[in-house]
């Protein structure tokens, strides 16, 4: 019985022919085999396809986040996966970006470059960008922003850089962008150019702080929500400079060298409901905060206030207000609280959201 096992294997492979490959997969039928007519062949399988976009040296790539950080890059890599979507080469050494370093990222939604050296953007670098939302520019040496920015673009971010300028047409075409930072730049009044952000109908947050502007930028855009121009020079809030920002809430003047809030600025803001006013050098409590309906939060400390009125912060009557305080400040200034009258407080909405203190 063992005799004629053996036999029966040893002719098993007597018949079969020797082992050929005829392919990359040899368990794929050949197209005589497979029954399949011509038009119905097995298609090749690339190599791009069956080993997948290739990661740049050192990268990690993952669900189309291609992550190049903290490598001590000094360019662009090559190579990157044309079906990227978020690209991270912070923190690197980084001096230029030139045209042709993002030639395929045509599905590219974020660009993080922060924390670079670059000095130098090409005109024509973010033209194949044709689907950026956000670029982060932020901590390099750029004196000016790039030209032809994506039209795409929704959030731009590039403070603590050496710019100097904001030309009237940088951000012509930029119907899209919601967000600005531009704080920690060596920027003047006079380097912002007039109209700079003028056709921007979605624009809703702009910071320009720590910086050496001396009044409020001019044709700021009707849709600004929240604008931060905290840490600058600005000595006085005029009605011009606040004209047309009918849909603003939040205005951030702290740590400037303010000491006059005109008659009437603040009513060209009237869904206005929170204002920094601290730190600056204002002898007392802004006009037009009791003509106010929405207003809610007022920080007014480190002044040189000295008197309160009873109006200052209520309209005359009870009830006359849409949205009562939650926070008002007037703690370091020299005014004495047991001088400022109870009902000046009428339409806070709790006492403990009224902070005074000692004068120094």
């Amino acid at each position: 019985m063992k005799a004629t096992l053996i036999f029966f294997l040893l002719a098993q492979v007597s018949w079969a022919g020797p082992f050929q490959q005829k392919g990359l997969f040899d368990f794929m039928l050949d197209e005589e085999a497979s029954g399949l007519a011509p038009e119905e062949k097995v298609p090749e399988i690339t190599e791009y396809e069956l080993m997948g976009p290739v990661c740049p040296f050192r990268c990690q790539c993952h669900l189309r986040v291609v992550q190049c950080s903290d490598l001590g890059l000094d360019k662009v890599p090559k190579d990157l996966p044309p079906d990227t979507t978020l690209l991270d080469l912070q923190n690197n050494k980084i001096t230029e970006i030139k045209d042709g370093d993002f030639k395929d990222l045509k599905n590219l939604h974020a660009l993080i470059l922060v924390n670079n050296k670059i000095s130098k953007i090409s005109p024509g670098a973010f033209a194949p960008l044709v689907k950026l939302e956000r670029l982060y520019l932020s901590k390099n040496q750029l004196k000016e922003l790039p030209e032809k920015m994506p039209k795409t673009l929704q959030e731009l971010r590039a403070h603590e850089n050496e710019i100097t300028k904001i030309r009237k047409n940088v951000f012509n075409g930029l119907n899209q962008m919601i967000v600005i930072e531009l704080g920690t730049n060596p920027l003047k009044s006079s380097g912002i150019e007039n109209g700079a952000f003028q056709g921007m109908k979605k624009l809703s947050y702009i910071r320009i702080a720590d910086t050496n502007i001396t009044s409020i930028p001019q044709g700021l855009p009707s849709s600004l929500t929240e604008l931060h121009l905290d840490g600058n020079k600005i000595t006085r809030v005029d009605a011009a400079s606040l004209k047309g920002l009918n849909n603003l809430a939040k205005l951030g003047l702290s740590f400037n060298s303010i000491s006059t809030v005109d008659n009437g600025s603040l009513a060209n803001t009237p869904h206005l409901r929170e204002l920094h006013l601290d730190n600056n050098k204002l002898i007392r409590v802004p006009g037009g905060l009791a003509e106010h309906k929405y207003i809610q939060v007022v920080y007014l400390h480190n002044n040189n206030i000295s008197v309160v009125g009873s109006n200052d912060f209520c309209p005359p009557g009870y009830n006359t207000k849409k949205a009562s305080y939650s926070g008002v400040s007037l703690f370091s200034n020299p005014v004495q609280y047991w001088d400022i009258q109870p009902s000046t407080f009428r339409c806070v909405y709790v006492r403990s959201a009224i902070h005074l203190g000692n004068y120094k």
